[in-house]
């Protein structure tokens, strides 16, 4: 079950901005992206690597959380998240003084993961302090349209 909700998520995440939504995709501050300067390579708790929109953060991320899956994708300095059960934001990624963030508006008003400082990533997972309840996760990187490996699945429940 939780493979059909993550393809359903990016299935909407393919989709294009034009859709058939009452609201309008609001623009958060944008943010401007600092030169590739590598990143962690152990995905060390308690270290941040620097990293930016276009290097290591570029891409498609799933993980799941309290049995929902959720996809965050980043193209350039654009961000967008997905989750099952109707989550729907989108905003930018970048750089702001030392530190990468993500910026997102919610379409229904959650505010679980609009602002989340990344404390890691290697290209192949991502680490996230969101500002909200969702508080740190780890997402795992979809390579070619693939699952990831060793992507968690929700408990009985």
């Amino acid at each position: 079950m939780t493979a059909a909700a993550l393809a359903g998520a990016l299935t909407l995440a393919a989709c294009s901005g034009g859709g058939d939504s009452d609201g309008s995709s609001s623009a958060t501050p944008s943010v401007t992206s600092g030169s590739d300067t590598g990143g962690a390579s152990g995905g060390t708790s308690g270290s941040s690597a620097p990293v930016t929109a276009s290097g290591e953060l570029e891409g498609s991320w799933l993980t799941t959380a309290d049995g929902r899956a959720v996809a965050l994708i980043i193209t350039g300095e654009q961000a967008a998240l997905f989750a099952t059960g109707g989550t729907v934001c989108s905003g930018t990624a970048g750089k702001e003084a030392d530190m990468t963030m993500i910026r997102l508006t919610c379409a229904s008003g959650k505010k679980d993961r609009t602002t989340g400082m990344v404390d890691s990533a290697d290209g192949k997972s991502l680490r996230i302090t969101w500002d909200g309840a969702a508080g740190k996760e780890t997402y795992t990187k979809a390579e070619g349209g693939q699952w990831p490996s060793g992507l968690p699945t929700a408990g009985p429940g």
